[in-house]
């Protein structure tokens, strides 16, 4: 779950992304201040937009913001009432992680992509798709997982490359908008010093 709030660019409307998704392959319902946006072919939800929503929630932030329980208790009830089914889940893990790569392969279908099995938090191993030239095992990276937002807005979801599959992104130092540091091509490395499953700060 993906949420973005921007009072002054977008007015009072909490915009919550559950999945990916093409605006040609969307259609949406309104009732009161809740709109549901699903997939015309399958009705799948893949998202809503809570207008006027600092009459039920108060949100810190600009950008996409974490959801406390508390949060998405109340934009629940919203649903409710405004006659939806769904139920949304809660989820105030970062999204921004350093990741360890534990192997590194070359893809079967692509001279270019390598395919990764690198540890984030709690010891997860996710398998990662990676372009970067400069990719290798034992490396310390910058890991965006599924429901990261990245500086330039594009979502991360899980995905596939090349008939791969991918959960999550590792990540360039100018994918992340980090301009002070060294010019380095392909992903960002960190020292080896950096502790695996912590959270990495956007600057």
């Amino acid at each position: 779950m993906i949420s973005i709030y921007n009072k002054a660019g977008i007015g009072d409307t909490l915009i919550v992304m559950l999945d990916n998704s093409e605006p040609k392959e969307q259609s949406f319902e309104k009732n009161q201040d809740v709109v549901r946006i699903f997939k015309e072919a399958t009705n799948q939800t893949v998202g809503y937009n809570f207008f006027n929503s600092s009459r039920f929630i108060t949100i810190e932030g600009t950008g996409q913001v974490i959801l406390t329980k508390e949060h998405v208790s109340s934009l629940n009830e919203e649903i409710a009432l405004a006659g939806f089914s769904d139920t949304l889940e809660s989820d105030e893990s970062p999204k921004f992680v350093i990741g360890e790569v534990k192997e590194c392969a070359a893809h079967p279908d692509s001279d270019h992509l390598s395919i990764t099995q690198t540890e984030v938090d709690n010891g997860e191993i996710l398998q990662i798709v990676c372009g970067a030239s400069n990719i290798a095992q034992g490396q310390k990276v910058v890991v965006a997982k599924v429901g990261a937002l990245m500086p330039n807005g594009m979502a991360i979801w899980d995905g596939e490359l090349r008939g791969e599959p991918s959960h999550g992104m590792i990540c360039s130092a100018r994918e992340l908008n980090l301009t002070d540091l060294p010019k380095q091509k392909g992903i960002l490395v960190l020292p080896d010093s950096a502790v695996t499953g912590e959270q990495f700060q956007l600057i």
